[in-house]
């Protein structure tokens, strides 16, 4: 059966926020809505007639997408302590271009995002990580597009040491789910090299947040 919108977990989150922020809510118009093969709201096109605090308009259409995660996958080599990225590689519907990301997804209707980044990490990767080995870098959800969309990020990070045959193991493995329509190559590299490999401004954020947090000042300066 499927879920109405309006009772939907990420549909709520996102009204509420706007209420807890001050706007006085009019009229929601669902434009569009995407759901997944259990009848859950995926993603929703919205129309809002709201008026802020301020007494002004906003533009009114909202991207309805809720929380996701993203996960900076760092390889530590053993020997030579050199330090690799684990990206996921495949096209985008917005250009279509093939692009190289760290593993994300959405919460959906869940609650820990942890262990929503650890099972992404999985899927995306065919790499286990547990929920304790992952480090959020946000206490607070970071806002990509807070002019079009809902989407609030939280973002992780986790650093695996093994040895360079076991690194290279993790390249150009075949993942995704394909009833998602997820058509993920896995992509190892050295750091600085898929660095300048990733577009997203949400992964090059991660790629230097990461990088502050644990203190690698060299590796950052090479950025």
């Amino acid at each position: 059966m499927a879920e109405n919108l309006t009772d939907s977990h990420k549909y709520n989150l996102w009204k509420n926020r706007l209420i807890s922020n001050g706007l006085d809510i009019h009229r929601i118009d669902e434009l569009y809505t995407r759901r997944n093969g259990h009848g859950e709201v995926l993603f929703s096109l919205l129309y809002t007639d709201a008026t802020t605090p301020e007494g002004n308009k906003i533009p009114p259409i909202c991207f309805l997408k809720g929380e996701v995660v993203s996960v900076l996958v760092c390889f530590i080599d053993v020997v030579t302590r050199e330090k690799y990225l684990l990206l996921v590689q495949q096209r985008r519907i917005c250009d279509g271009s093939m692009t190289y990301e760290h593993p994300a997804g959405m919460l959906d209707s869940e609650s820990d995002a942890a262990s929503v980044a650890a099972r992404e990490v999985f899927e995306e990767t065919g790499i286990a990580v547990e929920k304790s080995q992952l480090i959020s870098v946000n206490s607070e959800p970071f806002y990509p597009s807070t002019g079009t969309s809902d989407e609030a990020m939280y973002m992780f990070y986790c650093e695996l040491e093994l040895t360079s045959e076991a690194i290279q193991s993790y390249h150009d493995t075949v993942q995704g789910l394909l009833s998602d329509h997820e058509y993920i190559k896995t992509f190892v590299v050295p750091f600085e090299e898929g660095h300048k490999l990733i577009t997203n401004v949400n992964g090059v954020l991660l790629d230097y947040l990461y990088l502050k947090s644990v203190g690698d000042w060299e590796l950052l300066k090479k950025l």
